[in-house]
């Protein structure tokens, strides 16, 4: 990549990471803190509070991504980001679980995923463009276990509420930067018909059903992690960095260099079906050894290995198989898939929780990557270079 390629992944990398920063620390200590707000929060509530965030961008990021198509992104990328800093100061001040369900809507509204990785996509060139989603997603990765770690050990000085209103506080920050950090560069005209073109490519459908399954796996995961954490290794929310740092640090260890390798050696396709098989064996055998400390712990290790590769994997395929005249729509619908499977997952892991314990929230999770393989098998990986009828 070139210097300017290389200022424009660097800028937007670190704007995605710093926006989700805030959202990843709420996974491990939310459902502990909504069961103890005055008046109390049922299962369902709390997978709903996770969830609504996720909805909400499902069904905005479409739209988002299209208008950043004929308005330019950086206008839908500050507009994004205010909305998304609004509800986190009205979740942070929140006093019971109506209005933290209000703030995790109008964060929600701040859909501009698409527009992101749009952006980064007009930033670059097709050579280099897999080589600049694939740093975005190592960032958002980094950020993703940082948060973590970090989430149970701030709630502990500042509480959950506090972390919503730092959350708010980072997007506010990003502003200057996508104005002034992110080059500008000149917009591509969009064309008639874009979303109809994505949604009719049968292999992108595949890759977007892929990642909407995995996140609501994951959102699925951690409401019934972070009570099978306290019951079986007894650990208070502010000591789960714990156990999540050694597994998180554990999980990335194999999956960098798998990530090299696999694509040049020709085995995208087996190590990605492979990847799928392990989150069902992993989900499933913690369905059953939740209650042992080892089982439990080698069961999330082993999710994450699976999990980590997938997270990496998936936008890479994603952005060389998008066309290139209609990126914004085609990452928009990629992304609405992604949140959508958060709110799928929160609904999901809040009733088997409800109804079936925390063996049932795991089992209930396990089954999803058995419905992913009913698919997956006939995805086609794209070309490790696409070249495209347009350049950046």
């Amino acid at each position: 990549m070139n210097r300017f390629e290389w200022r424009a992944t660097a800028a937007l990398s670190l704007l995605q990471a710093l926006r989700m920063f805030g959202m990843f620390m709420i996974l491990p200590v939310f459902a502990l803190y909504a069961r103890d707000l005055p008046g109390g929060a049922t299962p369902a509530q709390v997978g709903l509070a996770i969830g609504l965030y996720g909805l909400v961008q499902a069904v905005l990021q479409i739209p988002f991504g299209m208008l950043s198509d004929r308005v330019g992104r950086k206008p839908v990328i500050v507009l994004g980001l205010l909305l998304f800093a609004f509800g986190s100061f009205v979740a942070g001040h929140a006093q019971e679980i109506h209005w933290i369900l209000v703030g995790r809507a109008l964060q929600g509204a701040g859909a501009i995923s698409g527009a992101l990785s749009a952006l980064l996509a007009d930033s670059t060139r097709p050579q280099v463009r897999t080589q600049a989603m694939a740093i975005m997603g190592a960032g958002m990765g980094l950020s993703f276990i940082v948060a973590l770690v970090l989430g149970p050990v701030l709630s502990g000085w500042i509480g959950v509420d506090g972390i919503f209103t730092l959350t708010g506080a980072l997007a506010l920050l990003a502003v200057p930067g996508i104005l002034l950090a992110v080059p500008t560069v000149p917009r591509v005209p969009s064309q008639p018909g874009s979303l109809r073109r994505a949604l009719a490519d049968t292999q992108l459908l595949r890759l977007d059903g892929g990642i909407f399954l995995l996140h609501a796996m994951m959102t699925t995961l951690f409401i019934a992690a972070p009570h099978a954490i306290e019951e079986t290794l007894h650990l208070p929310a502010a000591r789960h960095w714990e156990l999540y740092l050694p597994v998180l640090l554990l999980s990335v260890l194999p999956v960098f260099a798998l990530i090299r390798r696999v694509e040049s050696a020709g085995l995208l396709k087996p190590t990605l079906l492979g990847a799928i098989v392990l989150l069902a064996v992993a989900l499933l055998a913690a369905s059953e050894l939740h209650t042992v400390a080892v089982g439990l712990c080698l069961t999330l290790l082993a999710f994450f290995v699976a999990f980590n590769y997938l997270e990496g994997t998936l936008p890479s395929m994603i952005s060389r198989r998008a066309p290139p005249e209609h990126k914004g729509a085609a990452l928009g619908i990629y992304a609405s898939s992604q949140f959508l499977g958060g709110f799928a997952g929160s609904t999901i892991g809040g009733f088997a929780l409800g109804h079936w314990g925390i063996g049932g929230a795991f089992a209930a999770a396990g089954l999803l990557p058995l419905l992913w393989l009913s698919f997956a098998i006939s995805l086609t990986p794209p070309p490790l270079h696409r070249l495209e009828s347009s350049s950046s």
